[in-house]
């Protein structure tokens, strides 16, 4: 019989960033990770896109805007309580809108392959 798994805050490891980012990982498996992501006020990420993976997240505290394709004509917003999803290969960038308040995702990431390519130009991904 599997037992029920707990991991303290303090147990989450480093994972592989986007400037403006930070992530740590809590679960993996051989097709999913599940992650807490977290930026400081007035933060733009750079652009970016996590390859093979499906993105589903929640947005736990802040508020937050994705942006993909040329920022301007496509974008979300976020606030606590929302749900979103980045389909794989989907460039794109999250901004903290505020001026004061950090924000705080989960992530679970369904695919396989590195789980984010940074992007010096989104144009040419």
């Amino acid at each position: 019989m599997s037992k029920i798994q707990a991991l303290s805050k303090k147990a989450l490891t480093e994972t592989p960033s986007s400037p403006g980012i930070s992530r740590h990982l809590a679960f993996k498996g051989e097709d999913y990770l599940v992650v807490r992501a977290r930026s400081e006020p007035g933060t733009t990420s750079g652009w970016h896109h996590h390859g093979e993976y499906d993105v589903y997240g929640y947005l736990v505290s802040g508020s937050a805007r994705f942006e993909s394709n040329d920022g301007k004509s496509d974008a979300i917003l976020l606030s606590p309580g929302d749900f979103f999803h980045v389909p794989h290969h989907t460039v794109h960038r999250e901004i903290n809108p505020s001026s004061d308040e950090g924000n705080e995702f989960i992530l679970f990431l369904r695919g396989t392959g590195p789980m984010v390519i940074n992007l010096d130009d989104p144009d040419k991904a």
